[in-house]
């Protein structure tokens, strides 16, 4: 993988009214991206393995993508403007001549990082989104202190 890229992880959703924000890490910076409510907790669910009573839309592209032998293979948080950001989701796909094909498709971030969740891609972001979000470890800390967040992740272990 490029320079220009770092490897995240999801540390947290935490609901709030309206949209469901959900924070990174990596080494010791988190960011927030605010998501739809339902991705929130379809990222959630696939956080903590938590069976679903019906498959969702994440589990229908899933399956499709298996159907015409086709796999996630990574996100890229790849730029953000006025606090929106845009990724680029990478897929791979194989035809019956054992022929690979890298697919790259324009995706929303909420709903790559649920695909990389449920498939256990690894989701990156690029350098200069890196650089330009905020920390915000220190607001991540006092939520998951003071128990706000039923979502929230302790995983004081990976910084």
């Amino acid at each position: 993988m490029s320079k220009d890229v770092l490897e995240v992880e999801i540390r947290a959703v935490l609901p709030t009214s309206g949209d469901a924000p959900f924070s990174w890490a990596m080494t010791r910076k988190v960011f927030v991206i605010y998501v739809d409510q339902t991705v929130g907790a379809a990222i959630t669910m696939f956080m903590r393995s938590i069976p679903k009573e019906r498959p969702q839309t994440h589990d229908l592209i899933a399956s499709i993508l298996v159907a015409v032998g086709a796999k996630v293979e990574r996100a890229i948080i790849a730029d953000v403007k006025g606090g929106v950001y845009f990724a680029r989701l990478i897929l791979t796909a194989e035809n019956e001549l054992s022929q690979k094909k890298i697919i790259e498709i324009d995706a929303r971030p909420s709903d790559s990082i649920a695909l990389c969740l449920q498939q256990d891609a690894p989701i990156y972001v690029s350098r200069s989104v890196w650089d330009e979000v905020e920390d915000m470890s220190e607001i991540l800390e006092k939520v998951n202190q003071q128990g706000l967040g039923e979502s929230a992740e302790d995983d004081e272990s990976e910084d």
